[in-house]
C-alpha cells in the first residue's frame, strides 16, 4: 500500500548543479501548493556504465549527492532505485507506471534533455503526454545556462580535472564537497606544527587535479573551519602513489579520527610540488595558511548560491 503521494525529481542528480537546482525548487513549490511529499528520485550507479558499459567519473559519491539534497534545498525524501539490468530493459512507458504504482508519483518533474527506459526511448515529451494521459501532473524543465554556456555534469567534471574550481563551483551553485570518515595518517603534519586530516575519494569519483586549495572544514558537531587542502601523493614525504585529501584545519587541534567530515572546496591556490626538504615544504604550508585567510578575510566566497 502507498504510504505517500509525492511530486518527484527525476534525475542522475551527479554533482546537483544549478540546472538540478530548478527541478528541486520546483518539486518544493509543487509540495507546496499541492500537499505531495518533495522527494527526489535517483539511481545508485550511474547508467551509462551499464548501458555503455564504461566508466563515467561522479562528481559526487551518492551520499555526498544526497547530503547536498537535503542541505541545500531541505529535500528529505530522497530514494535510489538499484540500476541493473531489469532497469536498463524496462520501456519508458513501464517506467513511468513503475513510479506510479511503486512510488505513488503524483506529479513529475525532470529535465528538458531527460531520457529513460530500454535505449534511452523515453523523452520530455513523451513524459509529458504519459503523465497527461494518466492524469498526474509534469514539468519539463528548460536548459539552464551560466555565462551562456550549459550546465552540465560534464562541463564540471573538465573544470575539476583542470582546478579551476571556481568557476565548477559557479556552475554547481555550491561548493565542491568531499565527505569521509578521518583515517590515520602518516602523523607527518605534527612535526611540521601542521597536523592533517586524511580522507580518500569514494570510488568511481573523479578526483580534482592536484594541488592545493582553500577550504572550509564542517564537523560532526556542526562547527565550521578553514582549510588548507592538498589532493594529490604527498610527493615530498611519501613514494607509496596513493591519492589522499590532507586537510590542515587552521588554529585547531583536536583528534578527529574516527569522525565524519565534509570538506568545501573553494579555489585551487598552487599545484602539488615535490619540495627538496621538510623544511621547505614545512615554509610552504605556512604560506598556504595565510593565504586561506586572506580568501575568506578579503572574498565572500562569490558563489551563486542555489538553495
Amino acid at each position: 500500500m502507498i504510504q505517500k503521494k509525492r511530486v518527484i525529481a527525476l534525475g542522475y542528480f551527479d554533482g546537483i548543479h544549478i540546472g538540478h537546482a530548478a527541478l528541486m525548487k520546483r518539486v518544493i513549490e509543487i509540495g507546496d501548493d499541492t500537499k505531495l511529499v518533495p522527494s527526489v528520485i535517483t539511481f545508485d550507479s550511474h547508467p551509462r556504465s551499464l548501458v555503455d558499459d564504461r566508466v563515467v567519473p561522479l562528481i559526487n559519491s551518492p551520499e555526498d549527492r544526497a547530503g547536498l539534497i537535503r542541505r541545500v534545498f531541505g529535500i528529505d525524501d530522497i530514494i535510489f532505485l538499484h540500476f541493473d539490468k531489469d532497469t536498463v530493459s524496462m520501456s519508458w512507458s513501464k517506467f513511468i507506471d513503475h513510479l506510479v504504482e511503486e512510488f505513488g508519483a503524483r506529479h513529475l518533474v525532470a529535465g528538458f534533455d531527460f531520457k529513460f527506459g530500454f535505449g534511452a526511448e523515453g523523452s520530455g515529451k513523451m513524459l509529458s503526454d504519459k503523465c497527461s494521459e494518466i492524469g498526474i501532473g509534469c514539468d519539463i524543465i528548460s536548459n539552464v545556462q551560466f555565462d551562456g554556456i550549459s550546465s552540465s555534469s560534464t562541463y564540471i567534471r573538465e573544470l575539476l580535472k583542470t582546478g579551476d574550481m571556481e568557476r565548477a563551483n559557479h556552475f554547481l551553485g555550491h561548493p565542491h564537497v568531499l565527505t569521509d570518515v578521518v583515517r590515520y595518517g602518516y602523523k607527518l603534519g605534527r612535526t611540521l606544527d601542521a597536523p592533517t586530516i586524511n580522507m580518500r575519494f569514494a570510488s568511481g569519483v573523479l578526483i580534482p587535479s592536484f594541488g592545493v586549495y582553500v577550504t572550509k572544514v564542517y564537523l560532526d558537531d556542526g562547527s565550521e573551519n578553514i582549510g588548507v587542502t592538498n589532493i594529490g601523493v604527498r610527493p615530498t614525504v611519501d613514494d607509496s602513489g596513493q591519492v589522499t585529501a590532507e586537510t590542515h584545519i587552521l588554529d585547531f587541534q583536536r583528534n578527529l579520527y574516527g569522525h565524519q567530515v565534509r570538506v568545501e572546496f573553494y579555489k585551487r591556490i598552487r599545484p602539488e610540488t615535490k619540495f627538496n626538504n621538510v623544511n621547505e615544504l614545512k615554509a610552504q604550508i605556512h604560506a598556504d595558511c595565510d593565504a586561506a585567510r586572506e580568501y575568506f578575510s578579503n572574498n565572500a566566497p562569490d558563489v551563486a548560491k542555489m538553495g
